[in-house]
């Protein structure tokens, strides 16, 4: 399969059919059980085998995508920019959240590094994709120049190309980035139209002190700033992180190529809303794992239009809830395919369901 430019991945983006979803879910309600009684997992089902015209996951991958930002010189995090390489090493060496959740469901972790202020030597289970050393302070300025913001893209649709040439059939999304949830707040803030206050909230575990800061920090950097929410590529480039524009690229990559992509939490999700905003059957695609603690996260699924598969109060991001998830996709096509009709298993079927 050639490279695809953002536009070349746009164009092959189409929806879901709503033909094959309705022959799905009726060979469901031929299952020897009442008709919707699993609920939320028949969905699950009936949307993966939609999209992969398949009833199993063959292979699983979820990318852990690492930046630096420029804003933390503002005093937006409990934790040093240096933790964010720190945090890279331990995902390749199997020792983080998402690894150790990973390995429950099988998935392999790859971490990609978008703009980690570090080099990185070449390493198994690590991608180096920098665009630059961290995005720039955006209450001085963009975050990132457009044709950054294009290269975090198009990066991320050069992973779902890879996955679909390796024969992968479900991708997770993660993050890594020290202040990352401050310009996925702004991205929100500046999509939704929002006011900061509404979809800000304490990431790392900052103060309320800290806390009051970050929104006058993000509220500063719109106003500079002034992010088109018409133009979902100028909102990445202006207060956007080089790992959000990797996510959003990885989302309609696998849009594009027709792999299910299971996005974590509130970055994730930001992420997940710039993609959506390129294209309004980029959501077709998505399962939104878990909802994240931070405030800012329910705002960003109501507008893609996606319902959390989970609720466990997380905050951890890294891909731990996608890897969650993955393990109720296989439950639920595990169902599709073991529970036999009533036909075949001989019990007769129930007048009122």
């Amino acid at each position: 399969m050639q490279q695809m430019t953002l536009h070349t991945a746009l164009d092959k983006i189409k929806g879901v059919s709503a033909v094959k979803l309705a022959e799905i879910q009726a060979q469901i309600n031929c299952q020897c059980k009442p008709k919707g009684s699993l609920g939320r997992l028949e969905e699950f089902a009936r949307r993966y085998v939609a999209i992969t015209g398949q009833d199993t996951v063959e292979k699983k991958v979820i990318f852990t995508f690492a930046g630096d930002h420029g804003v933390v010189e503002e005093g937006i995090s409990a934790f040093p920019k240096e933790v964010t390489p720190q945090m890279v090493y331990t995902f390749i060496d199997g020792g983080a959240g998402i690894n150790a959740l990973a390995r429950q469901v099988g998935a392999e972790v790859i971490a990609v590094d978008m703009g980690v202020d570090h080099e990185f030597k070449p390493l198994s289970g690590l991608m180096i994709k920098k665009v630059a050393p961290g995005t720039a302070n955006f209450t001085r300025g963009p975050a990132m120049t457009r044709p950054q913001a294009i290269q975090c893209l198009e990066t991320g649709i050069e992973l779902a190309v890879f996955c679909k040439e390796a024969g992968v059939t479900l991708v997770g999304t993660g993050d890594m980035g020290i202040g990352n949830t401050t310009p996925s707040a702004a991205i929100v803030a500046a999509i939704t139209g929002l006011p900061a206050g509404k979809v800000t909230h304490r990431g790392t575990g900052i103060n309320d002190e800290m806390l009051e800061h970050k929104i006058a920090v993000i509220e500063k950097g719109l106003a500079l700033n002034q992010p088109d929410a018409n133009d979902p590529v100028d909102v990445l480039a202006k207060v956007g992180g080089f790992e959000i524009g990797g996510i959003a690229g990885l989302v309609i990559g696998c849009a594009a190529v027709g792999i299910p992509v299971v996005v974590d939490g509130f970055i994730s999700s930001a992420g997940a809303l710039i993609a959506s905003e390129l294209h309004i059957h980029v959501r077709d695609y998505i399962f939104a794992a878990h909802k994240s603690v931070e405030i800012g996260h329910s705002h960003a699924l109501e507008r893609i239009k996606q319902k959390p598969m989970l609720d466990l109060e997380m905050r951890l991001g890294e891909g731990t809830g996608a890897a969650l998830a993955m393990g109720l996709i296989e439950a639920s096509l595990s169902a599709y395919r073991g529970i036999k009709t009533f036909d075949q298993a001989g019990v007769t079927k129930g007048g009122h369901q």
